[in-house]
């Protein structure tokens, strides 16, 4: 695929006129036209200015050869048989808390959406989280209500006295939630040292994180990419140390978790 057409076919991808994408990198519509038919290409400050425009890289927009046509998907997994699979999973292990909060957590998530399309539904995210720690070998209940439940304040706007929990889960879930109306940039600081201090939260937490590093790729853009694995560098992994060297319980799965955001942010670096 020549660079005119790669041009093009981003431009189209976004919504945009030939004009608009004139505007938007200062040259005139038959500059943009021209490029677009490979009558000539543009200089380097015009690549670096059509890229962030595009909302993709330079790098990317010079390849020659034609990419497969992938897809990004959300849904890896189906959320009935995660359910299932957790409610089996808790009542073998004798967990009340979890088996409580299960039915709750997929009410409270009823009709809410991963993705604009809407056709994800909310409760894979706390039910893939679960599934996870059950697979590292979690079987703490308290940790695995905490999962299910850790969305219910900030999104369902369920207050903490009505989560059918203990004091433990509870605070949890409280300092997993970010306040109502208040600037998440200027209380980010603040709401990461909090939750370092509780074994629980930090842990589901970096789960959280992990799981939302995995998916990001189906709605967020490239910018919101780079600031979430800014975020993550800055925020948490300060989690997964505290995970290592402070709740030694969890020092294996502070391990796994470790080397699958690591891995995950090795990648998206290279590619952003």
């Amino acid at each position: 695929m020549s660079l005119g057409t790669q041009i093009g076919a981003y431009r189209k991808m976004r919504g945009m006129t030939q004009m608009q994408l004139a505007e938007a990198v200062s040259v005139s519509f038959q500059s943009v036209s021209a490029w677009e038919r490979d009558e000539y290409q543009p200089d380097i400050a015009h690549l670096m200015a059509l890229a962030k425009t595009l909302d993709t890289t330079v790098g990317t927009l010079i390849e020659e050869f034609e990419k497969p046509n992938w897809t990004a998907n959300e849904r890896y997994f189906d959320e009935k048989h995660m359910y299932t699979f957790v409610r089996s999973a808790a009542s073998a292990m004798g967990l009340p808390q979890t088996l409580r909060a299960l039915p709750c957590a997929k009410r409270w998530h009823g009709g809410q959406f991963r993705d604009g399309a809407q056709t994800v539904p909310y409760i894979i995210h706390p039910l893939t989280m679960a599934c996870h720690a059950l697979a590292m070998g979690i079987a703490d209940d308290d940790v695995l209500s905490t999962i299910l439940l850790h969305d219910a304040i900030e999104d369902c706007g369920i207050k903490a006295d009505e989560l059918p929990a203990n004091a433990a889960i509870r605070e949890a879930v409280i300092l997993l939630s970010y306040p109502a109306d208040t600037d998440k940039a200027t209380i980010k600081p603040s709401y990461y040292a909090h939750i370092r201090e509780n074994p629980i939260a930090c842990l589901v937490k970096c789960l959280d994180r992990c799981n939302n590093l995995s998916t990001m790729a189906n709605g967020f853009s490239r910018t919101k990419m780079a600031t979430y694995v800014m975020e993550t560098e800055k925020y948490v992994f300060p989690l997964l140390l505290q995970l290592k060297n402070v709740w030694v319980q969890y020092n294996n799965v502070s391990w796994l978790l470790s080397y699958q955001i690591k891995s995950l942010l090795a990648t998206y670096q290279q590619l952003l």
